[in-house]
């Protein structure tokens, strides 16, 4: 029973179910478009409903500052980098005549100060995936707290439309009949008197429908945005049960690789052996770096992604531009329709006089 044209019908999810329709029917026929302030406040209450979670909805967003969290993922790989880079610099001759045990020593205790830098980062992590987790949670309560708005709002965009039908078909219909058959110029005036309210009836369900759009769009940002908080979740989740981990098994296996060469000192063969442990062992610690940072600098969301979501909402703006102009257009050819009919009433009656 839901009428496609007045685009009640967007989608499976949010078409009206049967008990719905039935019950904007019964209100349809309770609305009296002679109540001037009962028009007015037609729908209000639900429009403010859309107006205060909107408003909540944006405070969410301000309040959030994921880049905060983007920040600490850097400074999380910065630290890591630094050790290696730390080592590189020192060169191939500072290694060659660095004793075995300063080495070691160093070794350890570049890496216990890394390690301290690290683990403050993981916690204000752990804390801020704590917040994501929750705000996922808070919106997936919005978005069903708007699908609830906009259904509310389809049964008063429903029941407006029913009444309206009535009121053009029936009621005005019989004014008119009424007035052509008297001749009065009382009942041409009733007749015209309750064309003005069905137009402007007819405006207030348009607000209706502007500001049910308005909802239909929170749907996807508000999806948007829990998507983000998801994302930046799972990179924090990634990055403390594999990056850290990674990072120290790679320190360990410096420390072992250390003290391997220790034991091969001896001799050039030994020696070379060594060297040759260390350049493995550099490059993994390159590969495991430039696999981290690879990761953290991927966009949270695709540009096509952003690209796609921003030409529908300018689709739906055009569309509902187009709206409007076609309802701006049909009211004018109606009152120009409505004028004939009074002058024609208004000649009627002069012949009538004469």
């Amino acid at each position: 029973m839901a009428d496609d044209r007045n685009g009640l019908v967007l989608s499976e999810e949010n078409t009206l179910t049967a008990e719905e329709v039935r019950r904007a029917e019964v209100f349809a026929e309770k609305i009296e478009l002679n109540n001037t302030a009962g028009v007015m406040q037609y729908g209000a209450a639900a429009q403010k409903k859309i107006a205060d979670f909107a408003e909540k909805a944006l405070d969410s967003v301000r309040t959030k500052d994921l880049g905060e969290v983007g920040d600490m993922l850097g400074s999380l790989v910065t630290e890591l980098k630094t050790f290696d880079m730390e080592e590189q610099d020192r060169g191939f001759f500072g290694k060659l005549f660095k004793k075995p045990e300063d080495r070691i020593g160093r070794l350890k205790a570049q890496y216990e100060k890394a390690e301290v830098n690290v683990d403050q980062i993981t916690e204000t992590l752990r804390s801020q995936q704590v917040v994501l987790l929750k705000d996922v949670a808070v919106l997936d309560q919005m978005y069903d707290l708007n699908k609830s708005y906009f259904r509310e709002l389809s049964m008063y965009i429903l029941a407006g439309r029913k009444k309206l039908e009535k009121a053009r078909n029936e009621e005005l219909k019989a004014l008119t009949d009424k007035a052509a058959e008297s001749g009065l110029q009382a009942d041409a005036q009733a007749a015209s008197d309750y064309a003005a309210r069905i137009d402007r009836f007819e405006k207030k369900v348009h607000d209706l429908e502007l500001t049910r759009m308005i909802a239909l769009q929170m749907a996807p940002q508000i999806r948007m945005i829990q998507n983000n908080d998801t994302i930046m979740t799972e990179k924090i989740q990634s990055t403390i049960v594999n990056t850290i981990p990674l990072w120290k098994n790679q320190m360990l296996l410096a420390l072992g690789v250390e003290h391997s060469s220790q034991a091969a000192r001896a001799s050039r063969q030994v020696s070379d052996m060594t060297n040759e442990l260390l350049r493995r062992n550099a490059e993994r610690l390159k590969m495991a770096t430039t696999e981290t940072m690879r990761e953290s600098e991927r966009g949270i969301v695709d540009i096509e992604t952003l690209k796609n979501t921003n030409e529908s909402l300018i689709e739906t703006i055009d569309e509902v531009l187009r709206i409007q102009t076609e309802g701006r257009e049909k009211r004018r050819i109606a009152e120009q329709e409505l004028s004939d009919m009074e002058q024609k009433v208004r000649n009627k009656l002069l012949e009538i006089s004469r």
